[in-house]
């Protein structure tokens, strides 16, 4: 059974019921992701799409990589 991520949850929210996230999203290019006070600040209103656009990268690939991971997402 998959895991499911609403791509309109904050990544705050992602990372408190999925912990494995914080990895995944940091090799996908979201350094920061794995500071405690980055999640707890601008975590809470950052959501997956958004972070793709502030970083560069394309939202597909992140997708991707989370469906390699047996996770669902759903917009």
């Amino acid at each position: 059974m998959s895991k499911t991520i609403n791509l309109n949850q904050s990544l705050y929210e992602i990372c408190t019921q999925f912990p494995e996230v914080i990895s995944i999203m940091e090799s996908l290019g979201f350094e920061n992701i794995s500071k405690p006070t980055m999640l707890q600040t601008v975590g809470r209103v950052m959501t997956i799409p958004k972070g793709c656009r502030v970083k560069d990268i394309p939202l597909e690939t992140v997708i991707h990589t989370f469906e390699n991971h047996e996770f669902e997402l759903i917009k």
